[in-house]
């Protein structure tokens, strides 16, 4: 089921580069890069954003841009299903600077005749926090870096909540850097560490990350097809999960992502679907398409 919704909606992405025939392809490009640029300061490149792995608000981000998502995934964990709920806000309190707080949440639910008792507890996994400063913004060679940090208070699951309340904290800065090739075409790398502290052993984990994606966004739109590829090295280990995805205009100010996850060298998980709803507040949208 879950193939034939992203089939139907890539179906939908790819159908709409048929519609408004009146002006050229060319023409469709240029007056929707100019929507989201202005072509005024600060200065703005259009950029695809991955849809698993997001971006604190957008690379260049203007003073006054505000952002709602919420994501639903499930993945198949073998044993039992794992089910990951997010709520999250980004805005942009000044020019270049974006801030995000989020509440992700993980349910689970026993599979194949595994025993209840023998999954994880559900649990609100952290209270996340995150800024990103764009500090690398040129439009003529439609390229924007950035450094940014979050920082994840992990909580004990809901079988122990309050017992304590705040059990660790994740450590996690990175870098982004994007380019646009023409007008239809972009490519993201996200990288960097993430340090895991566990207060009550003090015991310090860690991983790096190296994200990477690739986009075609269709003429004259918000849509776009594209892929992630998720690399997480840690203690000798490498795991990579391929993300196709697609993103598709429903309303003026409403975005619907959708998300399937195939990993390529991890054992404990199989398919994966991840769905990410983007409203952005329509006052916004009549001063900045982004």
């Amino acid at each position: 089921m879950n193939i034939k919704i992203f089939m139907t909606l890539l179906i939908l992405v790819v159908s709409s580069i048929y519609s408004n025939a009146q002006i050229t392809d060319a023409e469709k490009d240029s007056i929707y890069i100019q929507q989201v640029e202005e072509h005024k300061k600060p200065y703005k490149v259009l950029h695809a954003e991955p849809l698993y792995i997001d971006l604190i608000r957008d690379l260049g981000a203007r003073k006054g841009e505000k952002e709602w998502n919420l994501g639903i995934g499930l993945t198949d964990k073998l044993k039992f299903d794992s089910y990951e709920v997010l709520v999250e806000y980004e805005w942009a309190p000044v020019d270049r600077l974006g801030l995000e707080v989020e509440l992700p949440f993980t349910f689970y639910s026993p599979v194949n005749g595994s025993e209840k008792d023998s999954i994880p507890s559900d649990q609100l996994n952290s209270i996340k926090m995150a800024a990103q400063w764009s500090f690398f913004v040129n439009e003529r060679m439609a390229t924007s870096m950035a450094f940014g940090y979050i920082n994840q208070f992990e909580l004990s699951n809901f079988n122990n909540f309050g017992n304590p309340f705040i059990k660790g904290n994740v450590y996690n800065p990175f870098m982004v850097m994007a380019k646009r090739w023409g007008n239809n075409f972009h490519t993201l790398v996200y990288t960097g560490p993430m340090i895991t502290q566990d207060f009550q052993t003090n015991h310090f984990q860690k991983k790096y990350d190296i994200h990477t994606s690739f986009h075609y966004m269709i003429t004259g739109t918000r849509n776009f097809i594209g892929v992630e590829f998720n690399k997480t090295f840690r203690h000798g280990d490498f795991d990579m999960t391929i993300r196709p995805q697609m993103r598709l205009e429903i309303a003026e100010n409403l975005l619907i992502g959708i998300v399937a996850g195939i990993p390529v060298v991890r054992e404990n998980e199989r398919f994966s679907t991840f769905a990410r709803l983007i409203w952005e507040p329509r006052h916004l949208k009549n001063k900045h398409r982004h």
